[in-house]
């Protein structure tokens, strides 16, 4: 591989590495100082290049990528303020333990300080968040230099990849000339090994510490286990795909627990029938709750988004015993006695072993409970032909056929399907930003999610995190990328409406409400999509269906923010009503 000049060598050497490393997508941003890296993404066979004009939705777009692969992609910048649109991503990636590698161009030092365009500080730009920065020389040919290239872009692809995972940022200054011109550079005083690092393999391949949790602890927890009947496994969300599910259930049925188990935790659906979705409806319901305090908790993945289930497990007394698979801790209020570290997997495997209490009465009023509730929530709906924003929730997941990866965004839409779109008995990828739990970036998440999955993707989205990702749409139009775009139209930020702030007339429409006006229809209609806006149940499943079929659809479901609130509490009173005060077994 022939390298017309020293900037087209030292950019393939990094993009080398970062492929030899696991990437496979390169996300690109146009701009004039990062010509060497865009143009040594297309040298690279089997590297797939995105472009995507703008840097924040870029920097979503390979967040999806990581997020459902759960191995980085790289996106790409100029100098300047480029790469600071891609912070919010990098804070996800941080936050959310995503592998991301982000590559920053830069000007050389002598051009910095002394009002150079598109030229600023560009060094640690991302602060903590990022688990792993350099700031690599101005191009040299050199055999230590390039060496050190190589280590270095092999050492930050290896830390995105081990745990903790997350973003990793390079910074690459260039001098001209930045386009691929014939210019010598003494390619023949540069030794094999530089030029060509280790063809299949890193040049330095750092192998990460075991991951398999501390054996004494586990026996201490297993102890407990068999000593307590009145247990929970609670798993919050969690992107791996490694086999969990099925190593909870093993767990479940060993310990004669039961899982409640978060829509994005990657248990609930398709998961096992020891799994428990309708739990915020449950602990809702005093006396189902006071009736129901655990002795024992065993958590897993991230926070739960309900606040009442995380307040009821706060307050339940128990002992709390939470298992991080990346090092990072989920438990502000402080009620963990241990936090096992390493693979969640290697720990519900190693927990199962010589137990076999099975489902007894504990766990059995747990289920009939469950039972209750969804035959009231399915009662419930069956009665009205309205689209109600949980009804929404609700067709959507059940719309979705077994292997389809569905994205839902932070506000309500999380909140909705979490409360009231249950386990259906099919396997499905769900995923949501619940790292930092923002709404920006969500649909080119999606975007990314869907380029690297098998089944049909569809995203779950409110109106106001629509509008402010509308951009992603744009990557979506370019690439010709299938997403079936659901938006809960209410004209406004709903979820405020559940805050105490609501109770304050004053400003709170212009402030909080904030309503748009804007026609959905229009911004399909600018990016290429197929647009639908279905009033009834029935027509939300024939526009899901038609998504399924494949191509860009937006589906807008226009709903009245102001009844929002009383549709929820019709629901959770429905609910609690049809659980009564017991027994449950």
């Amino acid at each position: 591989m022939s390298d017309a000049n020293l900037n087209q060598l030292w950019a393939r050497v990094v993009l080398e590495e970062l492929f030899r490393g696991g990437v496979r997508h390169a996300v690109v941003c146009p701009g004039s100082r990062s010509t060497p890296l865009a143009l040594a993404c297309h040298r690279i066979d089997g590297l797939k290049t995105w472009s995507v004009i703008d840097e924040r939705s870029a920097g979503f777009f390979a967040l999806g990528i990581g997020k459902r692969s759960r191995t980085p992609a790289v996106v790409i910048a100029t100098s300047g303020t480029a790469g600071a649109h891609f912070y919010p991503a990098v804070i996800e990636a941080a936050l959310s333990n995503v592998p991301l590698v982000v590559l920053t161009a830069d000007r050389p030092p002598e051009l910095h300080g002394w009002g150079a365009p598109q030229t600023v500080p560009q060094a640690r730009l991302f602060g903590e968040f990022a688990r792993f920065f350099a700031d690599t020389p101005v191009p040299e040919a050199s055999n230590d230099v390039l060496a050190h290239l190589r280590a270095t872009t092999a050492r930050a692809v290896s830390v995105a990849r081990r745990a903790p995972q997350g973003a990793v940022h390079l910074n690459l200054p260039f001098r001209e000339p930045l386009a691929p011109i014939p210019q010598p550079f003494g390619a023949e005083q540069l030794s094999a090994q530089v030029l060509q690092g280790r063809p299949g393999a890193l040049m330095t391949h750092i192998h990460p510490p075991s991951r398999l949790p501390d054996a004494r602890i586990l026996e201490r927890v297993r102890e407990s286990i068999a000593a307590t009947e009145r247990g929970l496994i609670v798993c919050g969300p969690r992107d791996e795909e490694d086999g969990f599910a099925q190593a909870l259930a093993a767990l479940s049925q060993a310990t004669g627990y039961p899982i409640l188990a978060e829509a994005v935790s990657q248990v609930r659906y398709g998961g096992s029938a020891t799994t428990l979705s309708l739990y915020d409806a449950l602990l809702r319901h005093p006396p189902f709750a006071r009736a129901h305090r655990p002795e024992l908790v065993l958590r897993f993945g991230g926070g739960l988004t309900p606040k009442k289930p995380q307040q009821w497990l706060d307050s339940s007394g128990a002992r709390t015993i939470l298992f991080s698979d990346e090092g990072t801790l989920f438990d502000p209020a402080h009620r963990a006695e241990h936090i096992v570290e390493g693979s969640a997997v290697a720990a519900c495997e190693a927990l199962a072993q010589g137990l076999s209490r099975g489902s007894g009465p504990w766990a059995q009023s747990f289920f009939h409970a469950e039972q209750l509730a969804r035959n009231a929530l399915e009662a419930a709906f069956a009665e009205q032909d309205e689209l109600s924003e949980p009804r929404i929730a609700h067709e959507v997941v059940a719309s979705l056929p077994a292997g389809a990866n569905l994205f839902i965004s932070s506000s309500m839409p999380i909140r909705d399907v979490d409360a009231f779109a249950p386990a259906r008995g099919v396997t499905l990828r769900t995923l949501a930003n619940r790292g930092a739990n923002g709404i920006d970036g969500i649909v080119s998440s999606a975007l990314g999610m869907s380029v690297v999955s098998d089944g049909p993707s569809v995203l779950l989205v409110g109106d106001l995190a629509l509008l402010h990702d509308v951009g992603g749409l744009l990557t979506a139009h370019r690439h010709h990328l299938p997403l079936t775009v659901v938006a809960v139209n209410n004209d406004g930020g709903g979820i405020f409406s559940f805050l105490p702030i609501a109770q304050s007339q004053e400003h709170f429409e212009a402030l909080f409400g904030t309503p748009h006006g804007i026609d959905l229809s229009h911004a399909a209609a600018l990016y290429g999509a197929r647009f639908h806006r279905p009033a009834t149940p029935g027509a939300l499943r024939a526009a899901m269906a038609e998504g399924m079929k494949g191509g860009l659809h937006l589906v807008e479901v226009r709903t009245d923010r102001t009844l929002n609130v009383e549709h929820h509490q019709r629901l959770f009173a429905r609910m609690a009503a049809a659980l009564g005060d017991g027994p449950w077994a």
